[in-house]
């Protein structure tokens, strides 16, 4: 089948409402997604009818609303077509069962907001992300809120985010003379992941129960050679790709672009920019996909930010800009940026909303998986700053200043071979240490975990860079001169919040204490970052723009903290059961094989320097990991005396978690003494190369 025939073949997509909606009932349906409205039962009930007949033409039997609660995965509840009639049964799908469902609240995370007794929750269809089929169930995105109005998902807050910023981009623009009548939040997603072998993933209980090994001797060779990086495919994991990629085509899911990353196994898969609430769901069902369709071939793949320890980590690149519906980009810069209004605006108003929320974008990149890759030397690390590249930060530099500066001449790319065509260059090279960077005509922010939904980032990013351009169109109606006044904007900018300007080596020792003279926040773990998320500063913004009440924060918090909690909890209960169950007895019997040779050898009169030596450093690490673990299971005991629960995120993050650490570097120590047969996983080298040609 044709790739054209393919694409989008099990999506309720434009096209396929014009051929099976009536003419009418198609104008209106569009004049809601365009302009705004609620949809009236008698359209629902036209809509609903067509989906089914298309739906059940397609081999759907059921169908679910999906939505995606705070979870940070989806969730469906199928239920069949069919309506007994006597002794037979019709199919039937009604507008009222495409507009609302029912759910149990209290099952899902609420933070607080819904108690066990007061189960009632509603999904709400959300016509701007088409419906599909997927495993013969057809599939409404929805959103999902309480019995008293409270949004317990993602989608609902990213919806409103996206309005207010609509709403606010398009004001600034009336204003500057630009015709638009919708501002839509572009996405783009990069997701990061590793692929192993499935018979040894079943090998390993980390792995099974948390996602990442919580010991594991790094390997003889790792990424040290760069050859992994955009190295060809290996037959399985290429075989692996075409097919996800024609999963994702079915879905209407624009991958573009997959190769190698640059650690063993781990690999990324692009797609092309999409409209941010449509990128959000599609993300997730990427996520989804590329678990099933490794399963299909043998694999496992890992979607956690740190499956290995000394390896590279696993992130999702969120590429973000803003469009007209006439198609134009309201940060790209143009042939001449320092004349372009708009452009400036825009700049300025990111930069101003980066500066003055770094905490938010912390957080919304917080977890417990997280924090054992920001920071380190494969990702950016936890202090939000922003790259605009020498010639933009020297631009507002000079506009500031009220000195001139034209636009940097195009290059061409000298590589001194005659044949090759002449390229020319960007104006700027790229930061791959900069958390938020500007990489032509959007903002890359590259500290997004690879298992994320991208809703969270964006929900903070849209509100904040919302309430700088509310704050700008209210500055703009009263100048007299326009440019002037952006002008004006610009030099403020420059002046009150070129701090968060830095084109460096973010990665650099030497920039942590540039940051802190600068005054930058520095939120290095989960529960620091989480904290601040309910600061009276936050609160205001998130409540003067209607995208949370503070009950919805305070739950949201909650919820963050609780799962870190849950999470850490998890994983420390798992690396006990494998030490005291597993590695200690494998040491033990290791160690007596050595010692019966050692005793052997002796009577023979050899010296055994190195068997004595071995079992010498085994024993004494045997009762390191003895101890070690024994201090682990009392942080834990300590850890949990009050619950599982956000109040003891705290003592998690600091008392238990280093504890682990201690485990995992004595347990790995003994790991690489032991004789590979008698320890009880696959180790890292098998893990790592075990998808071969």
């Amino acid at each position: 089948m044709a790739l054209s025939e393919i694409f989008g073949s099990m999506v309720f997509n434009d096209s396929v409402m014009q051929q099976r909606l009536p003419h009418d009932t198609y104008r209106r349906l569009r004049s809601i997604l365009e302009e705004g409205g609620s949809l009236d039962r008698s359209i629902a009930d036209i809509v609903a009818n067509a989906m089914k007949d298309w739906a059940l033409e397609k081999g759907a039997t059921h169908f679910t609303h999906w939505f995606q609660p705070m979870t940070g995965i989806t969730a469906e509840k199928h239920d069949a077509f069919i309506r007994p009639m006597g002794d037979r049964v019709i199919m039937e799908f009604s507008g009222k069962e495409l507009i609302k469902g029912e759910s149990d609240a209290s099952s899902f995370p609420s933070g607080g907001l819904r108690a066990t007794f007061e189960a009632r929750g509603y999904t709400q269809w959300d016509p701007t992300s088409y419906a599909f089929i997927k495993d013969k169930t057809l599939c409404i995105p929805t959103a999902f809120c309480s019995y008293t109005g409270e949004a317990l998902d993602k989608k609902t807050p990213l919806l409103r985010s996206m309005e207010l910023i609509n709403r606010h981009a398009l004001s600034v623009l009336e204003l500057l003379g630009v015709q638009a009548r919708r501002v839509i939040p572009m996405v783009g997603a990069e997701q990061e992941y590793f692929l192993i072998d499935k018979a040894l993933y079943e090998k390993r209980p980390d792995l099974i129960y948390t996602g990442r090994t919580l010991i594991g001797h790094r390997p003889s060779k790792g990424q040290e050679l760069d050859d992994h990086f955009f190295g060809a495919l290996k037959t399985r994991v290429s075989e692996f790709m075409r097919e996800l990629d024609e999963e994702l085509w079915k879905l209407g899911i624009p991958a573009k672009t997959c190769h190698n990353e640059a650690a063993p196994a781990q690999h990324e898969l692009a797609c092309v920019y999409e409209s941010l609430n449509v990128s959000v769901d599609h993300n997730q069902l990427t996520m989804e996909m590329m678990k099933k369709v490794a399963n299909r071939h043998g694999m496992v793949c890992l979607l956690h930010e740190k499956p290995f320890e000394g390896v590279n980590g696993s992130g999702k690149h969120n590429n973000w800009s803003l469009q007209t519906d006439t198609g134009l980009n309201l940060l790209d810069p143009g042939d001449k940026p320092a004349e372009n209004l708009v452009f400036l605006l825009m700049l300025c108003a990111v930069i101003q909303a980066v500066d003055l929320n770094q905490d938010l974008l912390r957080i919304s990149v917080a977890s417990a998986g997280n924090d054992h890759r920001l920071g380190g030397y494969e990702a950016p690390p936890a202090i939000v700053s922003m790259y605009l590249g020498d010639d933009l930060t020297g631009m507002l530099e000079a506009i500031a200043s009220g000195s001139s500066r034209g636009p940097a001449d195009r290059q061409y790319l000298n590589s001194g071979v005659s044949s090759l065509s002449k390229v020319k260059k960007d104006t700027t090279d790229r930061n791959r240490t900069s958390p938020f960077a500007f990489t032509g005509n959007k903002f890359e922010f590259r500290s997004v975990g690879s298992s994320f939904s991208i809703s969270d980032a964006n929900v903070m990013l849209n509100t904040a860079v919302a309430d700088r351009l509310s704050e700008f169109s209210r500055t703009l109606s009263d100048a007299q001169d326009v440019m002037q006044c952006v002008h004006d904007i610009v030099r403020r900018t420059v002046s009150e919040h070129g701090r968060i300007l830095f084109n460096g080596n973010n990665y650099s020792p030497e920039w942590l204490e540039e940051a802190k003279r600068r005054g930058l926040m520095i939120l290095n773990g989960t529960v620091d970052a989480l904290n601040e998320f309910t600061s009276a500063k936050n609160v205001s913004l998130f409540t003067r723009h209607g995208i949370f009440s503070e009950a919805e924060m305070n739950s949201r918090r909650e919820v963050m903290l609780e799962n870190y909690a849950k999470v850490v909890n998890i994983e420390a209960h798992t690396l006990t059961d494998m030490v005291t169950r597993d590695v200690l007895p494998a040491i033990i019997r290791y160690t007596n094989t050595v010692s019966t040779a050692v005793s052997k050898k002796q009577a023979l009169g050899c010296k055994c320097r190195a068997e004595t030596e071995i079992l010498s450093n085994l024993c004494a690490l045997s009762d390191k990991i003895w101890d070690s673990t024994s201090a682990l299971t009392e942080a834990l005991a300590a850890a949990s005396e009050g619950g599982v629960n956000s109040a003891s995120a705290p003592a998690y993050a600091r008392k238990v978690i280093p504890c682990m650490d201690e485990v995992r570097r004595q347990v790995d120590m003994a790991e690489a003494l032991t004789d590979s047969r008698e320890w009880p996983y696959p180790g890292y080298g098998e893990l790592l190369s075990s998808v071969r040609e």
